[in-house]
């Protein structure tokens, strides 16, 4: 997909984005400066970096040590709310690859990022903190370097849409499942995302912000790697 990517300050640092989706984690490394590649097991021709269409674990297994810095979004189903409770039966149905996919970054030997549920909580980060109409809670699991955190201030709005047959108005949008309240233009605009009009890739998508914010600081502390 062509576009005109915005201007930014390369580091010379490389980032491997596993599990990449539309690019949404890709697009804050690259803001931040890093070069990016992306990895995905399905097709995806909106991703605007290079991109690897191959099994996230195995290629990190096979080249992760080429990278400066790892970056994996394991799929979040198998621990996610669709799965518990009631719609526990439905786990089985989504695979969990945190624990494989871990193992597979660590044994790369890298500094990496961890993006899913059930990983490890060293930063959660919403859009209120970044000034964006968006309640979109994310946990990162950060290893070889260490990350400052931003302070949350409590959500101060209602999220707007129509709930049990009333509507509700609020400064946040919703943007979830294929019912999302947000129409995709509000989608776009709430995560900062403007090259894919993909519903479900916009359900998906970390806000680029986060992990500017988070490469940022982890160009000032890592070791450049020779790629081999």
């Amino acid at each position: 997909m062509d576009m005109v990517l915005p201007e930014r300050k390369p580091n010379g640092l490389t980032v491997l984005d596993l599990c990449c989706c539309s690019g949404g984690a890709s697009m804050g490394y690259w803001l931040a400066g890093f070069d990016v590649l992306g990895v995905d097991i399905a097709p995806r021709p909106n991703y605007p970096f290079p991109f690897v269409q191959a099994d996230a674990v195995e290629y990190v297994r096979r080249q992760g040590h080429r990278f400066d810095l790892l970056h994996g979004s394991w799929p979040c189903q198998h621990r996610a709310a669709i799965t518990k409770g009631t719609n526990r039966h439905l786990q089985d149905r989504y695979p969990d690859l945190l624990p494989e996919g871990r193992a597979a970054m660590l044994s790369a030997g890298r500094p990496y990022v961890i993006e899913t549920t059930g990983c490890r909580p060293d930063v959660v980060l919403c859009g209120t903190q970044f000034g964006l109409p968006i309640l979109r809670h994310r946990t990162f699991e950060v290893e070889g370097w260490f990350p400052m955190a931003l302070p949350h201030v409590k959500h101060r709005s209602r999220v707007r849409g129509h709930r049990h047959g009333k509507h509700y108005d609020g400064e946040y949008v919703a943007i979830y499942g294929k019912g999302g309240k947000a129409s995709v233009p509000e989608a776009q605009a709430a995560l900062g995302i403007y090259w894919t009009d993909v519903h479900e890739e916009l359900t998906e998508a970390i806000p680029p912000a986060y992990t500017q914010f988070l490469g940022e600081q982890a160009a000032q502390q890592i070791t450049p790697t020779l790629a081999a």
